[in-house]
């Protein structure tokens, strides 16, 4: 196999923009997208993104800030924009932005974003070194530098979980 290359790769080459038409099996009682079939589309986006940049397997690890901003409508075509925020050793955080077009107006609005946390495998499961992230432009900029932030936050949140205390649950059905 040829050795992989850690030269620093720019942000625009993990930069995927997918498409959706929502479906009357994607909606519920309301005619609304659920808000499952937006996050299934939001991590299958984020992980394209992600295996462009480390063209490695790659795995969800977390799935953060995840907001609806405005229902999503049967008939609506979605589209997720997704791009590599930063790497770090072998874990990289990818934004997702999610807008809803009305196929007839072409009015597009802003209706959910998330950040996601990918780790890049080998074939054995173990996790892998990729490559660091050229920032370009001056909004890549902003978000290489607010990602830090957001994982300083992250492995700050998982070592507070890791000391708690589990305690049992109480019975479901008392006799």
């Amino acid at each position: 196999m040829p050795e992989r290359s850690l030269s620093p790769k720019p942000a625009c080459e993990s930069y995927v923009e997918m498409t959706e038409l929502v479906l009357p099996t994607h909606t519920n009682p309301l005619g609304t997208a659920f808000g499952g079939q937006i996050m299934a589309w939001i991590d299958i986006c984020a992980g394209i993104a992600a295996t462009r940049h480390a063209r490695e397997v790659v795995v969800t690890a977390s799935m953060d800030d995840l907001h609806f901003r405005a229902p999503i409508y049967q008939g609506e075509v979605v589209i997720l924009k997704a791009q590599v925020n930063r790497a770090f050793h072998t874990s990289m955080e990818v934004g997702v932005r999610v807008e809803a077009e009305n196929s007839l107006t072409g009015e597009r609005r802003h209706c959910s974003s998330a950040y996601l946390t990918f780790v890049a495998l080998d074939a054995e499961g173990n996790r892998v070194p990729i490559p660091p992230l050229a920032p370009e432009t001056e909004d890549e900029k902003r978000r290489y530098e607010e990602a830090e932030a957001r994982r300083l936050y992250r492995l700050e949140r998982r070592n507070q979980d890791r000391n708690v205390v589990a305690r049992p649950h109480p019975p479901l059905h008392q006799k």
